[in-house]
């Protein structure tokens, strides 16, 4: 798939709602602008299937981070604290994110994790949040 550029509506302030939904969910009207944020896609799901406005790989944990975590709950805390310091290291990866995501209403992080709780969208959901 090839990544499309979303443009952004003239405010430059966050989304009122930013929502984390499972890839294997059904999407939505209510979801906004839908952002895939793994760096690889959804096993068994097409592009058609998924109904996302972007897929934003290079926001994703890196390859090495993600096998390290493996979803292991235990992990979780040093998962996500590497991950942070991913997001704050990677400035242009950050700032393109943060630039698509200004603006709309409402937007969904979109994941394929099995685990609701802990995963890369809950973090970035954070970051933005902080970044306010």
């Amino acid at each position: 798939m090839q990544e499309v550029s979303i443009p952004a509506a003239k405010s430059a302030e966050l989304p009122v709602n930013i929502a984390i939904k499972r890839a294997y969910e059904a999407a939505e009207k209510s979801d906004g602008c839908r952002i895939l944020v793994d760096r690889v896609w959804p096993r068994g799901l097409s592009k058609e299937d998924l109904h996302i406005d972007l897929w934003l790989k290079e926001i994703a944990p890196s390859t090495a981070l993600r096998k390290g975590f493996n979803h292991e709950p235990e992990k979780w805390a040093a998962f996500r604290e590497r991950y942070l310091e991913e997001l704050r290291a990677n400035v242009q990866a950050a700032q393109r994110f943060n630039e698509v995501v200004r603006g709309h209403a409402t937007v969904t992080l979109v994941y394929g994790a099995k685990d609701q709780g802990q995963n890369q969208a809950v973090v970035l959901r954070d970051f933005l949040r902080q970044q306010g």
